[in-house]
């Protein structure tokens, strides 16, 4: 199952702490970028809060935001944290002496200052359990939609697939008729310049010919290169590297065989190929 790097979540409680909010989105990247913006408070939660989404995703570039409004009751059970407000103080005086001025410092400024209010060592722990069991929530329902808009791409690949697989078959069909009717032309062709043609020479060149135009390795190519596909749609882990890998093998084999088309409709058939692996590339691009 195929599971897209595009998604978002936000999920908000009320409980005794107060309103906490969770926003997690995602789009696409290379590798797993993750970056959070948490405020002092929960500050030391972002290690287990990483390692639970490192969990969850492989890649993708995932931006986490927590906000959160405080409860009254919650606000009454507020300290101060005197070690760094004497540290503070002490600064402050030093830079003072330094430049020679008294720079005014307002109550106001120092309790604003990160960390310098904090929540009774009890409270504190049942807030950053409350915060820790939102953000779960809020991963699953990203991880959800992630994997909606996986299944998603994943059926438009599978049409895509069977577009290409249609092709094959009749690039596959036509190419003995398409030999046959090159063979005719070049022996009408040297009929008309020749009066007496060196058969045997004739079809020794022919057979070079028909080599250098030879197209089943490149359809046989095509077609593993399908089967591949359907093997990758039922895997569990993440694939998007490998479909990756695979997008480019079918250009390849798209490229060759529109060098080595020797008749309209086979040319025709390798632009229709490339178009179709580019819309299947696009969509891989997403792919997590």
């Amino acid at each position: 199952m195929l599971c897209s790097m595009t998604g978002f979540a936000r999920v908000e409680d009320t409980c005794e702490q107060g309103t906490l909010c969770w926003e997690v989105r995602s789009v696409n990247h290379r590798y797993l970028d993750i970056n959070f913006r948490l405020p002092e408070e929960v500050r030391r939660l972002e290690a287990r809060l990483r390692s639970h989404l490192q969990d969850q995703l492989a890649r993708g570039k995932v931006d986490c935001v927590f906000r959160y409004r405080m409860a009254e009751v919650q606000a009454a059970a507020l300290e101060l944290n005197r070690p760094l407000l004497d540290s503070l103080v002490q600064q402050i005086c030093r830079v003072n002496e330094k430049l020679s001025v008294s720079t005014p410092v307002t109550a106001t400024d120092i309790l604003a200052w990160p960390g310098m209010i904090q929540a009774v060592e009890d409270d504190r722990e049942n807030f950053h359990a409350a915060c820790f069991s939102l953000f779960e929530q809020a991963v699953g329902q990203l991880v959800g939609m992630r994997g909606a808009e996986g299944r998603r791409i994943e059926k438009i690949l599978q049409d895509k697939c069977t577009e290409v697989r249609s092709i094959v078959r009749d690039v596959r069909a036509r190419h003995p008729q398409a030999l046959a009717s090159i063979r005719e032309k070049l022996q009408q062709r040297i009929e008309e310049l020749l009066e007496s043609v060196d058969q045997v020479r004739f079809e020794q060149e022919l057979v070079y010919l028909a080599q250098k135009m030879d197209i089943m390795e490149e359809l046989d190519r095509l077609d593993s290169h399908l089967d591949e596909m359907t093997s990758i749609f039922a895997c569990q882990e993440a694939v998007g590297r490998r479909l990756d890998f695979l997008m480019q093998e079918f250009h390849r084999e798209a490229n060759t065989l529109a060098a080595k088309s020797a008749d309209v409709e086979t040319t025709q058939a390798a632009v229709d190929l490339k178009v179709l692996i580019e819309q299947m590339r696009e969509q891989v691009q997403n792919i997590e």
